[in-house]
């Protein structure tokens, strides 16, 4: 799955022994999508990814990321596992993000029909009200 969005926060790397005597690191960050209404999303690099991808406050950047769910003591907990960040130009991105009209703007007036008039309404369903058919109420 991909994601795309603004790096707003990243954490102090984190790192350690495993039980089998392996080293292991994990560097994690927050990431803002460029939707209207934006959410944060906290992801982590692990292993040799952590370094393969060094990422700064305030990049542009694709993020391509598993999901993974793990049980400890009765209780689930889900990481965002990134495994490839694609970085992209600032410049572009912001031309093209979408932005919600501002308020007290016009709305755009309605596209005419082809035959330069407008299209006349849809056809309205009152099978219920006629006793048609779909009438099945008891009363």
């Amino acid at each position: 799955m991909d994601i795309k969005g603004k790096i707003i926060q990243k954490m102090e790397p984190v790192g350690g022994v495993s039980k089998a005597g392996n080293q292991w690191k994990k560097q994690e960050y927050v990431l803002e999508t460029l939707d209207s209404y934006p959410k944060k999303v906290k992801f982590d690099f692990f292993g040799d990814r952590a370094d393969q991808y060094p990422l700064e406050v305030g990049d542009v950047i694709t993020l391509s990321y598993d999901i993974e769910s793990r049980e400890f003591n009765g209780r689930w907990y889900t990481d965002i596992r990134g495994f490839k960040a694609m970085k992209e130009d600032p410049n572009m991105v912001a031309a093209a993000a979408p932005y919600p009209p501002a308020a007290g703007a016009p709305a755009p007036a309605p596209a005419p029909a082809p035959d330069g008039g407008m299209a006349p309404p849809a056809p309205i369903d009152n099978t219920f009200e006629q006793g048609g058919v779909g009438d099945d109420l008891p009363f």
